[in-house]
């Protein structure tokens, strides 16, 4: 039915859209919760699409129902959910369901937007709010976050998409599809059964009132902590979804800087600082995080643009001292990676036609998409081996997100014997759009001459552990299996899949003492750190290091891809692994004994 006057259809609207209640078929208490809009209000805005093409609310009056996603350009989680969006959009479209997607971000151009669209192909009309007006009309805080509103245009649902996706996890598949549900339901004229949740991703950046006299500014303060500890990450390729290196953007991520250092998640580093002293520490600490989360409070002031201090400049392509000695491809062409689902292990094998030993004094695994790749690592095996055996006896070096080469210690190196062949194990993770890899692996030598100490990477593992259904801390135990007369630790790197929660390694002196080399009391399996000791320490013969690892197999670890089934060791993601790797610097002839 159409009207003939546009007044009549806007009281009409008006009228129902005050009362959601009545329009929505939802429960009166939780249908109360979500704020009300109307045409009256929407029909004030003009938004701008990439294209450059306007458009008003009012021009989506026919569609029966009216979805509207509010996107950003850089959020991981938007990226992934653009896909979900379409694929809905794709199955509603002939049923009298529209979409429309809206950018609120103040930092997000329209070249950004458009970059995006092509990026991940997007074909849901994207418009620009420019100064987030419409954002703050729906009451829309973060992105994703979606809104659905009826044929009368009040607000049936309002939250996120579905729960597949989440901050640190990415289930097979939703276990709640709250969007889909919404649609359902008013298409068939039935309640809305979950008419609100609470929308997972990234803060929308708005325009900021700064204080008349900041306690802390931009320049005199806040950029000399993002330069030490973010912009390594949070530049322009590199592995940070969006950047920090300036002042517009800091600024527009401001809530969201503040949220992810409240809640610890950022820098990623998750030892206790009670124990150990660590070369590669990017933590904040007390002072500095308290001075990043006061310049949010008020409101990202600049201060004067003259002391900013400069950007640090970052060697580019490899991390290595210099120019690798030996250069190898990880595959043999690149790989294509989906652009979602799950990716399982997958394994590599490289010969390199060694003849003689190598000693290897730096060594850098390069991810040649730093945007799926979410960790390497490489095995030294016999050339005759048939296939990595369970990679019990550590590794050669690895990769995880934000890992540099370790600058190397005089008379320090690893070995590779003579005919060896090289197996290189990769993770990825889709990121929404569909992409290929090939990642490098680079070498330093140094001449056996000069080699005082062997760099032998090894392990605490326990293997042999069946975790319980619905268990909330299951704890294994496992201790390493050489006994040494001289030895020292340099780094430290426990490994768990997505139940492991907290993982601690102890030294068990000869004389019955017990000392905490590592304590990690909040494993996150997206960033496993390698945890580089500041300086290395040297333990008595006879010490064996333990090593207790604890998992959650609970319904309240988002991670968890089924909490109702027993968990044993496996390679893939959704089973388990307990291995605390573990780097061992021992005089050459020491190590010579251990080998044999």
């Amino acid at each position: 039915m159409k009207f003939k006057s546009l007044g009549f259809f806007r009281l009409f609207l008006y009228v129902f859209a005050l009362a959601p209640w009545l329009v929505c078929s939802a429960p009166l208490v939780a249908q109360s919760e979500i704020k009300s809009t109307h045409y009256e209000t929407l029909s004030e805005f003009e938004l701008v699409d990439f294209r450059g093409e306007k458009w008003r609310f009012l021009d989506a009056q026919d569609s029966r129902i009216l979805v509207v996603a509010f996107l950003g350009t850089e959020c991981p989680l938007a990226k992934l959910y653009s896909l979900r969006l379409q694929e809905l959009n794709e199955l509603y479209s002939d049923k009298g369901v529209k979409f429309i997607a809206i950018d609120p971000n103040l930092q997000d151009s329209l070249e950004e937007m458009a970059a995006f669209a092509r990026r991940q192909g997007f074909a849901i009309p994207f418009f620009k709010d420019a100064n987030g007006a419409v954002a703050k009309t729906f009451g829309a805080t973060r992105t994703p976050e979606v809104f659905v509103l009826n044929s009368q245009r009040a607000i049936c649902y309002q939250g996120r998409i579905d729960d597949q996706f989440g901050i640190g996890y990415a289930r097979d598949k939703p276990l709640e599809t709250e969007l889909q549900d919404a649609l359902e339901s008013l298409l068939f004229e039935k309640p809305v059964r979950v008419p609100k949740s609470e929308a997972v991703g990234c803060i929308i950046g708005h325009q900021k009132q700064s204080a008349e006299d900041p306690e802390f500014t931009y320049a005199s303060n806040v950029a000399s902590i993002l330069n030490q500890h973010c912009v390594a990450c949070h530049r322009a390729g590199q592995i940070g979804p969006f950047v920090l290196d300036n002042y517009d953007d800091a600024s527009a991520w401001g809530e969201m800087i503040a949220e992810v250092v409240t809640e610890r998640r950022m820098p990623p580093w998750s030892a206790n600082s009670e124990y150990g002293q660590f070369a590669n520490d990017c933590s904040l600490n007390a002072e500095e995080r308290n001075i990043l989360l006061r310049w949010v409070e008020q409101g990202t002031p600049l201060g004067n643009a003259q002391d900013i201090p400069a950007v640090p400049e970052f060697t580019p392509g490899w991390q290595l001292a210099d120019v690798p000695d030996f250069v190898c491809n990880v595959t043999e062409k690149p790989v294509d990676i989906p652009a979602t689902g799950d990716v399982r292990y997958k394994y590599f094998t490289y010969d390199p036609n060694f003849s003689e030993d190598k000693w290897i004094s730096m060594a850098e695994l390069r991810p040649g998409n730093l945007k799926v790749v979410h960790h390497i690592l490489c095995f030294v095996v016999p050339r005759e081996a048939k296939e990595l055996e369970q990679e019990l006896d550590g590794f050669l070096v690895g990769y995880v997100p934000g890992m540099l080469p370790v600058s190397p210690r005089e008379g320090y190196a690893k070995k590779i014997p003579k005919d060896s062949k090289l197996v290189f194990q990769v993770h990825y993770t889709p990121n929404g759009r569909a992409t290929t890899d090939q990642s490098q692996l680079g070498l330093k030598f140094v001449d056996v001459a000069d080699v005082t100490h062997e760099i032998i990477t090894t392990c605490a593992v326990n293997p042999k552990f069946e975790i319980p259904p619905n268990d909330p801390a299951f704890a294994v135990e496992a201790w390493n299996r050489q006994k040494l007369k001289a030895w020292e630790v340099v780094s430290m790197m426990p490994h768990m899949h997505l139940r492991g929660s907290a993982f601690r390694y102890e030294a068990f002196y000869p004389d019955g003492k017990r000392e905490i080399l590592l304590d990690v009391p909040h494993y996150d399996f997206n960033w496993q750190t390698s945890y580089q000791l500041a300086v290395p320490k040297a333990l008595p013969a006879g010490t064996r290091i333990h090593c207790q690892a604890v998992f959650d197999n609970s319904l309240n670890n988002l991670n968890n891809p089924d909490p109702t089934k027993k968990v044993a060791w496996g390679d893939q993601t959704w089973e388990e692994m307990m291995i605390g790797y573990f780097d061992i610097a021992v005089p050459k002839a020491e190590a010579a004994r251990i080998h044999r």
